[in-house]
């Protein structure tokens, strides 16, 4: 079997080629080229020397590889990693501001309505990244006061496992699931914890209304919290389809081995647009800064996409080991619409499936 090499072992690799050239205590050059502006934020940032990121854009694994990618590129600031589901990290954030001990310098989360809040409690700061304006153009311009950007793209379809399930006999659209021979056979996440699922949430109740969720709770589908969670339960053979998939998950489980296959919905697979901001009081204002300019990177953007995310920079070709988004039909809610629905169809969820 071939063993793909990932873009993180090749940064750690990388990352020891740059302590094995220091002579005498010289000081690292960053990895990536500078412009005057960043050139500026990464001299300030290093006295700081560190910033915390909490994020709920992806697995653990791609967090890591994101934070560890700032680092190589920016030596001498270290990335306190805190990888959550969006609702807790919401809670956390939410708690650290009530208290005012601000811990989290830049928020990434799948749910915009916590930006909403946060811009109306004067939580954020204003920060328009350079970087901003050279992303694709779907992804510019997500609040237009310039509070939070989108950092990340992923795809939301379903995944069955093939070992125990043919092509022809899975799922092709979303209105599938609800068919009564998958009684007892579909995992899916939890809008009270994953934004994903929240946003896919509102999207299955604005194409179908909650009869769909009515319809979907009679085949009594396995309840987790992150939208990741769905991809656990099939490897573990507890289900046979993830009915809400992270397609960036299920494609580096395939690539470990594991017996999966994709399904993009007939429907319309849902596109989740997930930004970023930086908190205002935090304690790295300046790595902060730096951070949101590497967030909209073109080196940020190889990282989403060796781990099978969208890419936000025109310069990146999407992974060949999924679909694109731009090859796709796709769908998603308003801005408006997950603002206002997700607060309701977690109300409506726990009202229907009991959790």
């Amino acid at each position: 079997m071939t063993r793909f090499v990932t873009r993180r072992e090749i940064l750690r690799c990388g990352s020891a080629a740059f302590a094995l050239s220091m002579v005498g205590g010289a000081r690292l050059v960053a990895a990536t080229a500078m412009t005057a502006h960043t050139k500026d934020l990464y001299e300030a940032a290093t006295k700081e020397g560190e910033l915390t990121w909490y994020t709920a854009h992806s697995d653990d694994v791609t967090a890591q590889a994101l934070g560890h990618g700032f680092e190589v590129a920016y030596p001498g600031i270290r990335v306190n990693v805190v990888r959550t589901t969006a609702q807790v990290a919401f809670q956390r954030v939410s708690q650290e501001l009530k208290a005012g001990a601000v811990q989290v310098d830049v928020l990434s989360s799948t749910d915009i309505g916590h930006y909403v809040y946060l811009k109306e409690k004067k939580a954020l700061e204003q920060y328009v990244p350079e970087n901003a304006s050279k992303v694709l153009d779907i992804y510019q311009h997500y609040d237009p006061d310039g509070y939070y950007f989108v950092t990340s793209a992923g795809l939301i379809g379903m995944v069955y496992n093939t070992a125990k399930l043919k092509e022809a006999e899975a799922p092709r659209n979303w209105s599938d699931l609800t068919d009564a021979k998958w009684k007892d056979r579909i995992a899916l996440g939890h809008p009270g914890f994953s934004g994903y699922v929240g946003t896919w949430t509102v999207m299955m109740r604005k194409l179908y209304g909650w009869q769909f969720f009515d319809s979907l709770a009679k085949n009594n589908p396995q309840i987790g919290r992150s939208i990741n969670d769905t991809i656990t339960m099939v490897n573990a053979g507890e289900r046979l389809i993830a009915g809400t998939a992270l397609i960036a998950t299920a494609a580096e489980n395939v690539q470990k081995g594991n017996p999966l296959a994709m399904v993009y919905p007939t429907d319309g697979t849902v596109l989740i647009l997930a930004p970023s901001g930086i908190f205002k009081g935090g304690k790295h204002p300046k790595g902060a800064r730096l951070f949101m300019e590497y967030l909209m990177s073109v080196d940020a953007s190889k990282i989403w996409v060796d781990h099978f995310f969208e890419p936000l920079r025109p310069e990146v070709a999407p992974s060949p080991g999924v679909r694109s988004a731009r090859e796709l039909k796709t769908i998603r809610p308003s801005g408006e619409e997950i603002v206002k629905g997700i607060p309701e169809v977690i109300e409506q969820w726990r009202s229907t499936f009991g959790v």
